[in-house]
């Protein structure tokens, strides 16, 4: 099909992080005419330094994981792959128009996968030690801190759980709240405050992570007094929160109250009739590389069905 003399695609995939990638290579095996555009490949596991949980490797890390990915696409010829910026996400007479940087696009069909990022600190060196003692996921990355000192910061649910997470492996844990108090669930409160490895700080604000090649240290302020602190550690795990990647569509599909694409959880369906949504940018839970994979497979094969006009019922 053509749209201003433009190619329509029957499937645009934006994103080329686990769902994206394990949807793009469905997508050229079900011989679906696909499009898959993406700033880069890997999505947020390409910042861990290791990982040690993806099936198939005993260890390997973000970017030889991401290089990994991008090589699988690109062996399916037959799959269309652009790396840019997407600016905006439009209808327009039944075809779905994505513009980005460089050019426009159009699709029946879209597939979101563009995932989700965390909130970050935004304090001196830590953009600089990002996989080198400065993490955001405690599934991923706490057996790296095994016999080591470690800080999380945040005091919500997440941070809660990164201190389970860390208990196993961490010979210290200093928790660090910019509050009076803890916000999670009282019975993770419970498990934690009485964990003798842990030492909770509160009113804390983080002004500086240290350290040249890895973290060695962190230095607040505490806020009962203005006095400026230091801790010497090894790891710091910030726990204050992710955003979902869902700017350019919350006003096209169903977003919770985390903005999050709401979908059903065995189609990847959307509020939108042509859009489906796998993947850390929904409302589905266990945000890990594998179950991303799963997530996009899922997805990509109910699109397949619909495009056949196939009840996927009868695959059940």
């Amino acid at each position: 099909m053509e749209k201003e003399n433009k190619k329509i695609y029957q499937l645009i995939i934006l994103g080329g992080g686990p769902a994206g990638t394990a949807a793009g290579v469905y997508a050229a095996r079900k011989k679906i005419d696909t499009l898959l555009i993406t700033e880069s490949f890997g999505g947020q596991a390409i910042n861990a330094s290791i990982i040690e949980n993806f099936i198939g490797f005993e260890r390997i890390n973000g970017l030889e994981m991401a290089k990994l990915f991008e090589k699988q696409l690109r062996y399916h010829k037959e799959l269309d792959i652009k790396i840019d910026k997407i600016l905006t996400i439009n209808e327009k007479e039944n075809i779905l128009e994505i513009k980005t940087q460089s050019d426009v696009y159009y699709g029946e069909k879209i597939l979101l996968t563009l995932g989700r990022r965390c909130r970050k600190l935004n304090v001196p060196k830590e953009k600089e030690l990002e996989g080198r003692g400065v993490f955001y996921c405690s599934i991923c990355d706490a057996p790296l801190l095994k016999n080591k000192k470690a800080a999380i910061i945040g005091g919500g649910n997440s941070a809660l759980l990164s201190v389970l997470d860390l208990n196993p492996f961490a010979s210290k844990i200093y928790l660090l709240t910019n509050e009076s108090f803890l916000r999670g669930d009282d019975s993770l409160q419970e498990i934690v405050k009485n964990n003798p490895k842990v030492e909770i700080i509160y009113n804390v604000k983080v002004l500086e992570i240290e350290g040249e090649k890895m973290v060695e240290g962190l230095k607040y302020k505490d806020l009962n007094n203005n006095e400026e602190k230091k801790l010497a550690i090894d790891g710091i795990f910030i726990q204050i929160g992710m955003q979902p990647n869902t700017e350019l569509v919350k006003d096209i599909v169903s977003l919770n109250v985390n903005n999050e694409i709401i979908v059903e959880p065995l189609s990847g369906k959307t509020s939108h009739p042509k859009i489906w949504a796998a993947g850390d940018i929904t409302n589905l839970p266990y945000k890990q590389i594998s179950t991303a994979i799963g997530d996009g497979v899922r997805a990509l094969l109910n699109i397949y069905n619909n495009i056949q006009k196939t009840d996927i019922k009868e695959f059940i």
